[in-house]
């Protein structure tokens, strides 16, 4: 994974969790703690994260209203979905759901 890849995917990461520790995006992303410590430095002065300080809570975070990949469907797309996804089930079921799930205000 490049170094344009991984911070985009930590960055992916952090707005999905909005909040994680820097010993656990290392750990997850298979570099050590100083690169995801640069890493979020770049990160920083493009996107509105912020570092939190503390033994336990401490590490990065999104800031609250940001939400860069939100979007909404609109109640004429969300009823549709829900008539389709009367006609699945198993994985099929789950996966539209997840969709109304995320994308529905």
């Amino acid at each position: 994974m490049s170094l344009s890849e991984r911070r985009q995917c930590l960055l992916e990461v952090l707005c999905l969790r909005r909040h994680d520790t820097y010993d656990n995006l290392a750990h997850e992303f298979n570099v050590s703690k100083m690169t995801i410590r640069r890493d979020i430095t770049a990160l920083i002065c493009s996107y509105p994260l912020e570092t939190v300080r503390g033994r336990y809570g401490g590490g990065v975070k999104v800031r609250d209203n940001y939400y860069p990949y939100r979007k909404t469907l609109n109640s004429k797309q969300i009823n549709l979905l829900i008539k389709l996804s009367e006609q699945l089930d198993g994985d099929d079921l789950a996966t539209i759901s997840s969709i109304i799930f995320q994308l529905a205000p």
